[in-house]
């Protein structure tokens, strides 16, 4: 199955063939994992890349416009009258000492994800260690801050990674989320290479509740794709990730700044043109689309083609889904926006969808619905699920220290108060 969607043309399958979808495999993996700010600089630093017409285009590399475009110079430390201020921390005495800091389970532009076990409690927590600096350099600040805001929203949503506390030493900033053990979507998608359409429906409707959660605050979620979909030790999503998130969209609000991963941007998105929470269904579109057939619809190794594609390039949909699956996708990969489903209702469309009639919503909210698929972990401490890229790393002594024992420079200082007001604490009822 795998290999015929994988097929440009032609049923006869020979080893020059193989060697070029195992090439282009490879090569779309190690571009995924880089994600769009690590792939930009990459561009950036390329003479040949630059001058071609259509990345020119794109990026508008010699004329950045977009003045929240992630951008690769290095900058200095904010002003006072930049510094963001959240109010007062309900957390003060939170330290990294307080845990037991066990494997590196992940790794990003900013820092490390680590699971970790509290001293007093017992608890095994995912704690996301960022370093400012490195934040401060690519003006990231205003995007981890409101990574904090949108986390903070997610204690009463089943399918999205909830945040228990944050804290902040004089030149780390940690996050103290959930621990989800089951993989990545996109660890399962790479061993299996697709899946049946009742497996991709089943993950596919619980998206689209977390997206619709997200929606109904006003929140666009912007960067859907399989490394930011996780599953619980049952099997259920976990959408993760929350950096490039945009806050207060109304229902008929827009925003126009270009980020993303470059698989899964939406037309609108490169066109560089105002667009508004239908980019998140779009998404939505490019990642069951992935699941039923293994890469992304408009995928090639060649970026500026790729870009075109999506830009100009009708959806391919091969015959092997139901023609409810195929209505669907062309509903949310439709290319004008404005005709795209979600774009009259938003969630309502998408939930109402005939692809999703077995589908009992209330149920799945519930999680009564038993997951297609079970990770069959055993506790905390299996591991069997996470790259071992990062679990066979070693755990820096520098992640357990608290703030009396650095060495409190004046970078660190500045950092430092780039981030007033991040620790936060939630009131007890908020798990209950």
């Amino acid at each position: 199955m795998t290999v015929k969607a994988a097929e440009a043309s032609g049923p006869t399958l020979t080893y020059s063939k193989m060697r070029g979808m195992v090439a282009i495999l490879i090569a779309f993996m190690k571009q995924r994992r880089m994600g769009l700010n690590d792939f930009i600089q990459k561009i950036a630093t390329n003479s040949y890349a630059c001058k071609h017409p259509e990345v020119q285009s794109i990026l508008k590399i010699s004329q950045p416009q977009e003045p929240e475009l992630m951008n690769a110079n290095p900058s200095p430390p904010p002003s006072p009258s930049q510094q963001i201020n959240l109010g007062p921390s309900s957390n003060p005495h939170a330290k990294p000492s307080d845990f037991h800091f066990l494997k590196v389970i992940g790794k990003g532009s900013f820092g490390k994800v680590l699971l970790a076990r509290h001293k007093a409690e017992e608890q095994f927590y995912a704690v996301k260690v960022l370093q400012k600096k490195a934040i401060l350099k690519k003006k990231e600040e205003k995007h981890i801050m409101s990574e904090r805001n949108v986390r903070l929203k997610n204690v009463k949503h089943p399918f999205l990674v909830g945040l228990h506390f944050s804290f902040q030493t004089a030149d780390k900033l940690y996050f103290v989320l959930d621990y989800i053990n089951g993989g990545e979507l996109f660890y399962h998608l790479q061993r299996e290479r697709c899946f049946l359409e009742p497996r991709a429906r089943f993950y596919a409707a619980e998206i689209a509740s977390a997206l619709g959660y997200l929606h109904s605050l006003n929140i666009v979620y912007r960067d859907l794709k399989p490394e930011n979909i996780l599953l619980d030790s049952q099997g259920h999503i976990v959408l993760t990730d929350f950096g490039l998130c945009k806050e207060n969209i109304e229902h008929n609000g827009t925003t126009s700044t270009f980020c993303g991963t470059p698989e899964y941007l939406a037309p609108e998105v490169l066109h560089k043109q105002p667009y508004d929470r239908t980019v998140d269904w779009w998404c939505l579109g490019a990642v069951l689309y992935e699941m039923l057939y293994g890469l992304p619809p408009f995928y090639s190794r060649n970026t500026a083609e790729m870009y075109d594609n999506i830009l100009n390039k009708p959806l391919q949909l091969k015959p092997n889904i139901t023609n409810s699956a195929r209505h669907l996708l062309e509903g949310l990969l439709q290319k004008d926006r404005t005709k795209r489903l979600g774009a009259k209702e938003d969630f309502m469309e998408i939930k109402n969808h005939i692809f999703f009639s077995p589908i009992n919503w209330d149920d799945l909210i519930n999680k009564k619905i038993t997951p297609p698929f079970n990770p069959n972990v055993s506790g905390p401490s299996d591991l069997r699920h996470f790259d071992p890229e990062f679990t066979d790393e070693p755990v820096p002594n520098s992640i357990g220290q608290s703030p009396d024992s650095i060495l409190i420079t004046a970078s660190v200082k500045e950092a430092a108060e780039a981030f007033l007001g991040f620790s936060y604490a939630p009131p007890m009822d908020s798990f209950l």
